[in-house]
């Protein structure tokens, strides 16, 4: 269990599911385009371990999330399948933002407003631990994949591409 306490709800998410975690906390620095790249290069470690939470609308109806490596594109095509869906598209910032209860550079799987379905890349499946963000710019929790589809609910799927 981590021993760095933080209030976000991304964290207690994870401490009352009772999953093993780290925070790693590092200074946050909003380039655009680059925030997953920064936070890996601050934190130290390789970028195939961070992963991007986004949030997409499928089929012009449902939020679903989609998590991918900071280093890789999201496929809008594969994830409206791996979805069930037809169409994909970004979700804007400010419906990403009230949907998740977090802000930009700080949107986390864990401790949403409410659940949404959720699609992790299985890049992730290969790596010993990941790294996601932690509700709050400059803070990060590493986890296994396996402890964040359980949380989650979610699905492993290729959705990523380089």
């Amino acid at each position: 269990m981590a021993k760095v306490a933080s209030g976000t709800p991304a964290v207690l998410a994870l401490t009352r599911a009772k999953l093993d975690y780290r925070l790693h906390v590092y200074d946050f620095d909003d380039v655009p385009g680059q925030i997953g790249m920064q936070a890996a290069a601050a934190m130290g470690v390789e970028p195939a371990r961070v992963f991007k939470t986004l949030m997409v609308v499928l089929d012009e109806a449902e939020l679903v999330v989609a998590i991918v490596p900071v280093d890789h594109e999201l496929d809008l095509k594969a994830l409206a399948k791996a979805a069930g869906g037809k169409r994909a598209l970004m979700a804007d910032v400010a419906q990403a933002e009230r949907a998740t209860g977090y802000v930009k550079g700080g949107i986390s799987p864990f401790g949403q407003k409410r659940r949404h379905r959720t699609f992790l890349d299985r890049a992730a499946l290969g790596q010993p631990s990941i790294i996601v963000n932690g509700g709050k710019r400059g803070l990060q929790i590493e986890l296994a994949a396996a402890d964040l589809l359980a949380a989650t609910a979610g699905v492993a799927a290729t959705i990523a591409r380089a």
